[in-house]
């Protein structure tokens, strides 16, 4: 399954189908040697979201950034993106899915690897009934929208 409403522009790092094939969620995922504690790299990959979700032909409502120590989720309304509405703990969530998570060094390729296996696991329960922060996904408005969907890297 393609998406085509993100065809104009460079593409996120990650977008997340729902079940009809509409993109519910774009990410941008920053693994080694980048440190998002320096304001400046962290502001300008937001600038990169809000350039993706601004390009989208149909409105995209959440964002997500995906860092070493943590990810954030934000919500966007066509104009405007939230401030982070969810934050959650990167090494609780993806070292279900790499144990060693906290003892080596996480590159981009492979964070991007570990973050499409927690959406699946989202969306089709493959590895777990309960993935991973299933409770603060569903009750942001994510996790319904998630189930049956897919991801286009």
């Amino acid at each position: 399954m393609l998406a085509t409403n993100l065809e104009k522009v460079d593409r996120p790092d990650l977008a997340v189908l729902d079940k009809d094939g509409q993109i519910v969620l774009i990410a941008e995922v920053e693994g080694f040697p980048y440190d998002l504690k320096k304001s400046e790299l962290k502001n300008n990959v937001i600038w990169r979201l809000i350039d993706y979700l601004q390009a989208a032909t149909t409105l995209v409502p959440f964002a997500m950034l995906v860092y070493i120590e943590n990810i954030e989720i934000f919500m966007w309304d066509g104009k405007n993106l939230s401030d982070p509405i969810l934050s959650l703990n990167t090494a609780d969530i993806l070292s279900h899915y790499e144990p060693d998570f906290n003892n080596i060094q996480v590159f981009s390729l492979y964070l991007t690897g570990l973050t499409e296996a927690w959406i699946s696991d989202l969306a089709y329960h493959w590895d777990s009934e309960i993935p991973p922060a299933s409770k603060e996904i569903a009750d942001i408005g994510l996790l319904q929208r998630l189930e049956g969907g897919a991801i286009q890297v």
